[in-house]
């Protein structure tokens, strides 16, 4: 064929209309934009939004409108044609062709999936109650808006960052929760014991209530509704509550790729480059196990992205390596940052400063003068700094005295200690 000829549009097929999915394509639109004809299946009924700031719309500082990324006008002026609404039920590899549960089928020359996760429900007696929510798309915040109209009492089952999100954004509508945590401290993947109490403090000063180290044993319930909690401790004691929400952790969703027979541990297993064990289906975002892990936030998901769009658009000069990852946090107005391994170790050495009136405290782990862990409660704006110091091995040993201080201290002693911008 002629160079000069056109090339015929190839069939891609994306099946997931989230954050992951669609910073795919936008990614692949700015790299090859005549390459391909796009068909996107969406399960939820709208168009596309930000997942990430559910929270704000819970709590009623956003509205749904606010938060969503792009209109159907926008998947017109693309060329893409969008299903929303409409789960893919069956994938068909031998006839390259996805079936969608309205009977619709759709072929393809590549495929991606990006079906994200689904909340897990622990499965105590009670858990399909009427009032038993979790919280991952916009129907469960519309389900917890509603549950809030009259009052009364919610119990959030989960202390990390979903959990107390959550929480708060009900006690702003008006009810009275209780945070229920298995563990003896709140975050405890974020958060090292100090900043965890530091934040409890605070919750518990805006209003929250707490049980911690408390275990479920049901939820109760009359006429097929929520009337309470029941634990299992000693007295088998119970609280009262409207609503339940599960906010315990999420699962890749990985169904329809293992019923296509793809290969998959945690999640869908996937390549450097974003492929799965079969070269024409690619997939991003939490529905993917990349050399053993999976990841839940933004950053590592852009980073997916972006090498999945440049080898979908025939530029396959990157991978993905995997992802150092760091948090930014922040929870009814409390900032927080914790990035790489803060515990303690026999060949590690901790640096911490505390002013505990001020809510400011600050640890930061050394192993052979290179930092290995970060946490930052209430004054973060090194966070950053501190994190490509780590990414880039930076030693150390010069500065030591003054890193708890944070970057201005540092680089006004030597500007040249700023990482290279490789590193950042």
């Amino acid at each position: 064929m002629s160079n000069n000829q056109p090339q015929k549009k190839l069939d891609l097929v994306i099946i997931g209309n989230g954050m992951a999915g669609l910073r795919t394509v936008e990614d692949l639109l700015a790299a090859a934009p005549e390459r391909y004809n796009i068909t996107v299946f969406g399960a939820e009924p709208h168009a596309s939004y930000n997942r990430i700031m559910l929270s704000p719309v819970l709590a009623g500082d956003k509205a749904f409108v606010d938060i969503q990324t792009h209109d159907r006008d926008w998947y017109v002026e693309q060329g893409i044609t969008l299903h929303t609404g409409e789960a893919v039920t069956s994938i068909d590899r031998r006839r390259r062709m996805v079936v969608s549960e309205s009977g619709r089928e759709v072929g393809y020359d590549r495929l991606l999936l990006a079906t994200g996760s689904r909340p897990f429900i622990i499965p105590v007696p009670g858990h399909d109650l009427d009032g038993v929510i979790s919280f991952r798309d916009i129907s469960d915040v519309d389900r917890m808006v509603k549950a809030s109209e009259n009052g009364g009492q919610a119990v959030v089952i989960g202390g990390g960052l979903l959990g107390l999100e959550a929480a708060y954004g009900l006690h702003k509508r008006g009810m009275q929760v209780t945070i229920v945590h298995l563990m003896g401290t709140l975050m405890e993947r974020q958060l090292d014991p100090t900043a965890a109490q530091l934040l409890q403090h605070s919750l518990a000063q805006r209003g929250l209530s707490f049980r911690m180290k408390a275990e479920t044993a049901e939820i109760v319930g009359q006429n097929g509704k929520v009337t309470g909690l029941r634990f299992k401790d000693a007295d088998k004691s119970l609280i009262d509550a409207e609503i339940v929400v599960m906010a315990v952790g999420i699962r890749p969703n990985i169904e329809l790729a293992k019923k296509a027979g793809l290969h998959c541990g945690k999640g869908l297993v996937v390549n450097d480059t974003m492929q799965t064990y079969d070269p024409r289906i690619y997939a991003v975002g939490e529905c993917v196990e990349h050399r053993s892990s999976v990841y839940g936030l933004v950053a590592p998901l852009w980073d997916q992205a972006r090498v999945c769009a440049n080898h979908l658009a025939y530029r396959g000069h990157t991978h993905y390596g995997g992802s150092v990852t760091a948090t930014q946090l922040k929870v009814t107005g409390i900032d927080m940052y914790s990035a790489g391994d803060f515990a303690d170790g026999e060949d590690t050495e901790t640096l911490t400063y505390a002013d505990i009136r001020r809510g400011v405290y600050k640890r930061i782990v050394l192993r052979d003068n290179h930092i290995q862990g970060v946490v930052l409660y209430g004054e973060t704006r090194d966070g950053g700094w501190y994190f490509k110091h780590m990414q880039a091995g930076t030693d150390v040993s010069d500065w030591r005295d003054l890193l708890l201080f944070g970057k201005a201290f540092v680089e006004a002693r030597d500007p040249t200690q700023s990482p290279t911008r490789e590193a950042a």
